[in-house]
């Protein structure tokens, strides 16, 4: 949420807020996030992990705040099994170019679901979980 930030920027103990927009409570919780961020000399770099809605809203986020510094894309070409940004599921949404997001002109968030292609069943994917040599978890 919002106020789990705030210690963290009133206190000075960051250089970027790295809000995610679909946690930390949609548009009006970052855009106040973004606020104290801005009065504090702190930029945005928000974290995007979520697929093409996201980037969307993140996008947008970004053109509506004059602190917003960079933008986390996970788009893995070594994952392609995913089809995380799916032309199929979601035929109009942002296109990623090299360096930037272009945005539709379409309304709202500019995406749009095609919802008969949900009706297929769903691909459960599973990371690889990494192991240390004591046994215990890391992601590197």
């Amino acid at each position: 949420s919002k106020w789990q930030f705030l210690p963290y920027i009133e206190r000075g103990l960051t250089n970027y807020a790295r809000l995610d927009i679909c946690n930390v409570g949609g548009f009006t919780e970052a855009m106040k996030v973004a606020g104290w961020a801005e009065a504090h000399y702190i930029d945005l770099m928000p974290h995007n992990p979520l697929g093409p809605i996201c980037v969307a809203a993140t996008s947008h986020l970004a053109t509506a705040v004059p602190n917003f510094s960079w933008l986390e894309i996970r788009h893995s070409v070594g994952e392609p099994d995913l089809n995380f940004y799916d032309d199929d599921i979601f035929p109009v949404q942002p296109k990623l170019e090299p360096g930037k997001v272009i945005l539709s002109d379409e309304p709202g968030l500019g995406i749009e679901v095609d919802e008969a292609s949900l009706t297929e069943p769903y691909k459960f994917w599973e990371p690889q979980h990494l192991h240390r040599r004591d046994g215990s978890h890391t992601n590197r």
